[in-house]
């Protein structure tokens, strides 16, 4: 990584140097963003401020990283962190040379943007608690870091017609999404040994497509070899000349399944016959001292190995407060061999706790993180910030659960909502069993902030659904028509997805009363 780190360096300055020109005025917005996006960054609304985005590998993080994390928040002067629906994590409000000393900052301390943005292989996504869940095929984690790894070496050298997703699961779950990614590996056990499903051609956003499965089982050892047939198949068969149509999906879309599998399949066997791909990999072994506990939380969870633990941390919309990351940093830097993952849902677990410390972890957390599913819910981080954003999805998030507070609803009755602040599904909307996606729309004399409601997504091998639209509600009455939804629902005596089901034409009238 020695010579990466030296070219990356490199880099710095002439990004710098466009920065400034963007700033200037030199450059417009989408000549700067054909720039910066393959360093993570991003300009805000107005071209004054930026983003980074922090690319930790598949999530994968550490008491000494987040403290990095911490001192630059707190030297650049920033309240909160932003957790993504990939496991990075993003810093706002900075200014061109800010996000360029903070770059050199974060590699003098290995933590990588190169790559976060643009055309390029993102962060490889993994099930945030492979290596301790009890229902997991096996532990997935050595190859998504070996996959990650891969990728970040070769990461200046990639020209790719559009970005590459890449994803590992556990199992069934699919708690990695990998039935809607460019790439996924599922982990499975068959006959006593371990392999890993593909499914490849997936994606969410415009025109979302559930991934086709490949037909053969592969040896987890051999997964680079497939990793690297899928970046020649989309360099050989990809659109270079329309971006809006640069993703696997239209490859797969204009191929169809079984021309595209066998187009796969040959890129796979030359792979195989021209390079040596094949990884010795060891899963990390817990041998922590447990503590058992008898406690009822639901941000708790019982890891395959006894008497440890998992807490899981959500701040609302994914935005955690510096001041509350330095409590939980000065409390867990007592703690012994415990490790840190970034979860596809905003949220970040705690893992290897024994229960004693799993207990003061969950005392100290207990008002700094959403409990409910319902208050866990996801949201890009939309409008004002977001170049591209149509609308305010962070705050929409906030009215909601505002509204429930103040007029006492339940907040144990709806499932996730997933909120997307335009088409492009950062908010993984069209999974979500309630989602929304921001569009601008005439509402009588005035074209105001609107959202499209789509229900019934779902992600899980077998199980993956994509959402269908039921109508525009505007952003300003989407807390009521939640809350009324919710009280309809309870009264009931259903569960969301039994409602939704058995009562489908109550719920379209009820949708209709809401929208424009």
């Amino acid at each position: 990584m020695e010579e990466l780190k030296k070219v990356l360096y490199g880099e710095i300055e002439e990004f710098r140097k466009t920065g400034h020109k963007f700033v200037n005025g030199e450059l417009n917005l989408m000549q700067f963003k054909h720039a910066s996006g393959g360093f993570g960054v991003y300009a805000h609304k107005g071209g004054k401020e930026f983003m980074i985005r922090l690319r930790i590998p598949s999530g994968i993080t550490n008491v000494a990283e987040m403290k990095k994390v911490y001192d630059f928040a707190k030297k650049y002067g920033l309240d909160k962190i932003h957790f993504t629906t990939r496991q990075a994590i993003q810093l706002h409000g900075l200014n061109i040379d800010e996000i360029c000393d903070l770059m050199k900052e974060a590699l003098d301390n290995d933590i990588y943007t190169r790559g976060a943005g643009g055309n390029y292989p993102r962060n490889v996504a993994m099930s945030p608690l492979a290596g301790v869940d009890p229902n997991e095929a096996f532990d997935v984690t050595p190859y998504g870091l070996a996959i990650g790894n891969y990728f970040l070496e070769r990461i200046y050298t990639y020209k790719l017609p559009r970005k590459l997703k890449v994803s590992v699961s556990g199992g069934s779950d699919d708690a990695a999404h990998c039935t809607v990614q460019d790439l996924g590996f599922v982990a499975v056990n068959k006959d006593g040994k371990e392999y890993f499903e593909v499914y490849l051609g997936g994606g969410l956003g415009q025109n979302p497509k559930i991934a086709a499965k490949y037909n053969e089982l592969i040896d987890p050892k051999d997964v680079l070899y497939y990793v690297e047939a899928m970046v020649k198949m989309f360099m050989a068969e990809g659109d270079y000349e329309n971006r809006n149509r640069a993703r696997v999906r239209y490859i797969l879309d204009r191929m169809g399944e079984k021309d595209f599998l066998a187009c796969y399949k040959k890129h796979v066997n030359e792979v195989i016959e021209k390079e040596n791909l094949e990884i010795d990999v060891k899963a990390k072994s817990y041998d922590k001292k447990g503590i058992e506990i008898e406690l009822e939380d639901s941000r708790l969870f019982n890891q395959k190995q006894n008497g440890l633990y998992s807490v899981y941390l959500h701040p609302i919309g994914g935005q955690l407060l510096i001041k509350d990351l330095k409590e939980i940093l000065d409390l867990i830097s007592n703690f012994k061999d415990i490790d840190i993952r970034l979860a596809m849902s905003e949220g970040i677990y705690f893992r290897n706790l024994n229960g004693e410390e799993a207990k003061k972890l969950l005392q100290l957390t207990e008002n700094m993180s959403a409990k409910t599913k319902f208050e866990q819910s996801v949201s890009c981080i939309g409008v004002p910030i977001c170049q591209i954003g149509l609308c305010n999805s962070q705050g929409t998030l906030n009215a909601v659960m505002d509204y429930f507070k103040a007029n006492n609803g339940n907040m144990h009755v709806l499932p996730t909502v997933h909120f997307s602040g335009c088409q492009n599904s950062c908010g993984v909307h069209q999974i979500g069993s309630i989602g929304f996606t921001g569009k601008k729309k005439r509402v009588g004399d005035k074209v105001d902030e609107c959202f499209s409601l789509f229900i019934g997504g779902a992600y899980g091998i077998g199980e993956t659904k994509l959402g269908v639209v039921y109508g525009d509600l505007p952003a300003a009455k989407i807390p009521e028509f939640l809350l009324e939804l919710s009280k309809t629902i309870e009264s009931s005596n259903l569960s969301f997805n039994e409602y939704i089901i058995s009562k489908e034409d109550e719920f379209k009238g009820l949708v209709n009363k809401y929208e424009v």
